[in-house]
């Protein structure tokens, strides 16, 4: 009888395992089904239309849908096409926002009605498709801000009333647009979009001169406009302003006076609210030059000083500056305190000062105010373990400042600051771009500095935490320095994940969880940004990143253009070198993968990125011969 016993529940947990692994690949399955039938059932529409749209399959199979009207890319939701369907009802544009790969929509010659929807939503879109339909009401003035990939806009034969939207100067990319057939009304917009190839504005009630940029474009695209004048249609008339054009102008000065003070009135606002009283004293403009004060300093030990002579020795202890590393020049917190300051940089999170020492060097002094939750042996500890680094690719800690509000951080000053001012603001600055070799370089020392973390801080998940290009130095030779890593386990859990990297990476996003991996994405984002030139979007916003990242917006270029299309032109000239950027970028790729299991781990990346060169071998071998 014992054999049957033993023999039941092994079969039983065996049964089990293979239907709890049937509903855990079919939960992560059915994602884009889920979003797609929620999008159905907000559709009015024939019983018999999307009757393929159902649970017993998957949107995608590799480059193929069963679904009708879905298109799909490698197994993603690419585009929609349900044109001639006569839908009416809502588009969901709430679920269609959740689907990371969509980049073109069609809901062309349906029966649509009601307002704008929010396409604006949709900010990875490249083509929009809503003509023929009843849509109605102004388009807000502010709707295509942000949609920077956006390339064709039809919105042909609806009712739609008021100017056209301002925003749409904005899009970058703007290939065709066709707004025939509504009844926008006041002027034409002055785009100047080079790659514009469609232009259509015809049977609308559009009024003054044609904007010089389209006067190029065929009449038939400006017909049935009455009150529009000036090539290719017949000269405006000569005359001076009316008074209620005066007017009008008037009004939007005005309107943009008040916009512009209440915008300062909430930056400083802000400014204010995140930087609250500190032990340094906060210069009024980004590059002032002045004393670190004491403000806020020690103020519980000076009350306690005057208050008992018997003090002075608990007022010195507060005060004090812990060395960790014994190959810098000693000083103290009130040499500190009477150095010239520069700020450098300044957030909720931290704040950076330049400081020149009177008999000394200069430093950097950060202060963290998200610390607060940390007790005093434990950041002490911790700090000496990151003292205890030695890398070229790593910042050195050169001293610290403990109390329970807030703490300090000094370390070296490097010269020539971050690589993010000198990717994205080297123009200002008078500076050159970063070349190829020299970005190919960062990347490498970047790697080798990510590396030794990992080696010399095996138990932390996430080593670094907060891997930016803000938080990559250069020094004077171009050799990247990290600085801010190891700061997750001190800091406040409750901001940390407002303001590290690692909490806008795919796992945290989708189950709340960071992993061994997330450093990796963050890497392989930086390495997108310093071959792209772009700035990653995602990480100026709090909680919950943009519905497009860098690495989908590559994606979304790769399948359609070459890859040479995503490099940064500033980069210079670069033929001989795109096939080893091209591997380097695939390598980002790799480490921006979603699918934990299917991302690289670190050992594997810092190999393949080391084995990446300036030049293309084969141009290396033509030139030998």
């Amino acid at each position: 009888m014992a054999e049957p016993i033993t023999a039941i529940p092994n079969r039983t947990i065996f049964i089990t395992l293979v239907f709890l692994l049937c509903v855990v690949s079919s939960s992560y399955a059915a994602s884009d089904s889920d979003l797609l039938l929620k999008v159905k059932d907000y559709l009015e529409k024939d019983p018999n239309v999307l009757t393929s749209w159902n649970t017993t399959t998957s949107p995608c199979n590799g480059d193929k849908s069963n679904w009708y009207g879905v298109r799909c890319y490698q197994g993603k939701v690419w585009g929609l096409k349900l044109e001639n369907m006569r839908l009416k009802g809502f588009i969901d544009v709430d679920s269609l926002k959740e689907l990371p790969y969509l980049r073109t929509i069609s809901f062309m010659h349906n029966e649509f009605d009601g307002s704008w929807p929010e396409i604006n939503k949709l900010v990875g879109l490249k083509s929009v498709y809503l003509s023929n339909n009843k849509f109605s009401g102004d388009i807000p003035a502010d709707t295509f801000v942000g949609m920077q990939w956006l390339k064709k806009i039809y919105l042909s034969n609806n009712q739609f009333t008021g100017p056209i939207p301002p925003s749409i100067v904005m899009l970058p990319k703007l290939m065709e647009l066709r707004l025939d057939g509504n009844k926008f009304t006041g002027p034409l917009p002055h785009l100047r979009q080079p790659r514009l190839k469609l232009f259509n504005v015809a049977n609308n009630q559009l009024q003054g001169p044609i904007p010089i940029t389209l006067s190029r474009i065929h009449a038939s695209s400006f017909a049935g406009n009455e009150e529009l004048c000036g090539a290719p249609l017949a000269a405006c008339p000569s005359k001076k302003p009316s008074t209620a054009s005066i007017l009008l102008v008037v009004v939007v000065v005005c309107v943009a006076l008040i916009v512009i003070g209440v915008t300062v009135f909430f930056i400083l606002h802000r400014r204010r609210n995140c930087e609250p009283s500190s032990i340094l004293e906060n210069p009024p403009s980004g590059h002032h030059n002045g004393k670190i004060g004491h403000k806020d300093i020690g103020s519980d030990s000076v009350r306690s000083t005057r208050s008992s002579g018997s003090s002075h020795s608990k007022k010195a202890n507060q005060m004090t500056l812990s060395f960790i590393r014994d190959d810098r020049e000693r000083f103290d917190l009130q040499e500190l305190l009477r150095a010239s300051a520069e700020i450098l940089g300044s957030g909720c999170y931290s704040s950076s000062y330049k400081a020149s020492l009177v008999n000394g060097p200069k430093i950097v002094v950060k202060r963290f105010k998200q610390m607060n939750n940390v007790g005093k042996e434990e950041f002490q500890e911790h700090m000496r373990r990151i003292g205890r680094m030695n890398s070229p690719n790593l910042i050195p800690l050169v001293a610290y400042y403990y109390r329970k509000e807030e703490k300090l951080l000094v370390t070296d000053f490097v010269q020539n600051g971050s690589l993010a001012v000198r990717l994205h603001g080297h123009q200002a600055l008078g500076e050159p771009s970063l070349d190829w070799p020299t970005r190919l370089k960062i990347v490498k020392g970047i790697a080798r500095g990510l590396e030794h973390l990992y080696k010399d801080m095996p138990s932390l998940i996430a080593p670094h935490g907060n891997l930016k290009s803000s938080n990559v130095l250069l020094s004077e030779t171009f050799e990247p320095l990290l600085t801010d890593y190891g700061l997750v386990p001190v800091t406040n859990q409750e901001m940390a994940k407002d303001i590290m990297v690692i909490y806008k990476s795919p796992e945290y996003l989708q189950h709340g969880r960071i992993t061994k991996k997330s450093d990796v994405w963050s890497l392989g984002i930086l390495i997108l940004e310093i071959l792209t030139g772009k700035f990653p979007a995602t990480f100026l916003q709090q909680g919950k990143g943009s519905e497009v990242s860098l690495a989908n917006w590559v994606y979304s270029v790769v399948p359609e253009e070459s890859n040479s299309s995503v490099f940064d032109i500033e980069m210079g000239n670069t033929m001989n070198g795109e096939g080893e950027m091209d591997k380097l970028l695939r390598i980002a790729l790799s480490c921006c993968e979603e699918d934990i299991e299917k991302r690289c781990d670190l050992k594997e990346v810092v190999e393949k990125i080391l084995q990446v060169n300036e030049r293309d071998v084969l141009e290396d071998i033509i030139d030998m011969s």
